[in-house]
């Protein structure tokens, strides 16, 4: 992991973004397999505890060589597992990182978990990490990822052709936004207006 950006737990009123390990595995495996949404990820579909399992080893094998930072999302008020997501294409060099890899269970879908844990993760980018740019990218069909990503503030960069090989066969493109330093506080009003209606 780069000096730049290390294992920090993050806490919000809502979510705790806490650094992945083994031990959330059983808790993801339990909301995240046969979920709709793996067909839009890199990882293929997650159909037992063990396929949970070796995805959680692969991201922290990537943590280890210092280009991911990962996070298990703890639901406060239930204590459940609610997804996970991280920081990938960490550059301290450009100051700039990338949030994503981000799912989360059906019952924390369309509740204050996502907006709140992107609140947590941009207030860290931005705020104590001094990062210059923070980008997003989601796969062209996932039109609900696109709103949902648009709706805190992002900017819609562009879409990459023919970006990623998924496992299924499928060539898919990737829509990428961001946000830059300059955004950041009107992205944050936005998203604390939007956690004052929960």
């Amino acid at each position: 992991m780069s000096n730049w950006v290390s294992r920090v737990t993050l806490q919000g009123n809502y979510v705790r973004l806490e650094p992945l390990s083994e031990e959330h595995i059983p808790g993801l495996a339990q909301i995240g397999i046969g979920q709709d949404f793996w067909h839009f990820m890199l990882y293929g579909n997650m159909k037992t505890e063990d396929d949970m399992r070796g995805w959680v080893l692969g991201i922290l094998e990537r943590e280890k060589k210092g280009g991911d930072l990962p996070f298990a999302v703890i639901h406060l008020a239930s204590g459940k597992v609610a997804g996970a997501t991280r920081y990938l294409n960490i550059a301290p060099k450009d100051r700039g990182l990338e949030v994503g890899g981000t799912w989360y269970g059906t019952e924390f879908q369309r509740t204050a978990v996502n907006t709140e844990c992107k609140y947590l993760l941009l207030g860290h980018a931005f705020e104590t990490l001094k990062a210059i740019r923070v980008q997003i990218k989601t796969d062209s069909r996932n039109e609900r990822s696109q709103r949902a990503i648009e709706r805190i503030g992002a900017k819609r960069e562009g879409v990459l052709r023919n970006h990623m090989s998924l496992p299924d066969g499928y060539i898919r493109h990737s829509v990428f936004y961001s946000i830059i330093d300059s955004e950041w506080a009107e992205v944050k009003k936005n998203l604390e207006v939007m956690l004052a209606k929960y």
